[in-house]
């Protein structure tokens, strides 16, 4: 599984790739955040994601879209991940309970802003999930 982290400070969480892992995981956070009315084609487009950068309270409308939207859409919020809603360290936790063998990889970049970074692993702290890829983006040569 992989968090994003953009320059201005969202996320977007991509679950692997199994598709009965995902199956479980959908339905963990649907019954965690009280999400009502998730149909197989809901499931089914989740399972195909590439990855969920809306609040749990978009995902339905989010999922009913159709898949080359998917791909496109850009979230004005991105998953939450702040002090007092913790929605992406929900969506770690339920998929290291559908399978702990699991690995987690951040990505960001030098531009990422900080206190959003501190947050995210204040959060995975939290969880007790400590071990995890940190991938940033290869720094070019300075200027001479």
């Amino acid at each position: 599984m992989t968090i994003d982290i953009t320059p201005d400070g969202k996320f977007y969480f991509q679950p692997v790739d199994d598709a009965t892992g995902r199956q479980e995981l959908i339905k963990k956070m649907a019954a965690k955040y009280n999400v009502q009315g998730l149909t197989n084609q809901d499931i089914n487009s989740f399972i195909k994601a590439q990855a969920i950068g809306v609040p749990m309270s978009q995902l339905k409308k989010y999922l009913e879209l159709p898949e080359d939207e998917q791909k496109s859409y850009k979230s004005p919020t991105g998953v939450p991940m702040d002090s007092t809603r913790k929605e992406l360290i929900d969506w770690v936790q339920q998929s290291m309970a559908v399978n702990p063998q699991y690995k987690l990889a951040i990505k960001g970049d030098v531009n990422t802003k900080y206190p959003k970074v501190k947050d995210l692993f204040e959060g995975l702290r939290d969880i007790e999930l400590l071990k995890f890829w940190l991938i940033t983006t290869q720094e070019g040569k300075p200027n001479e």
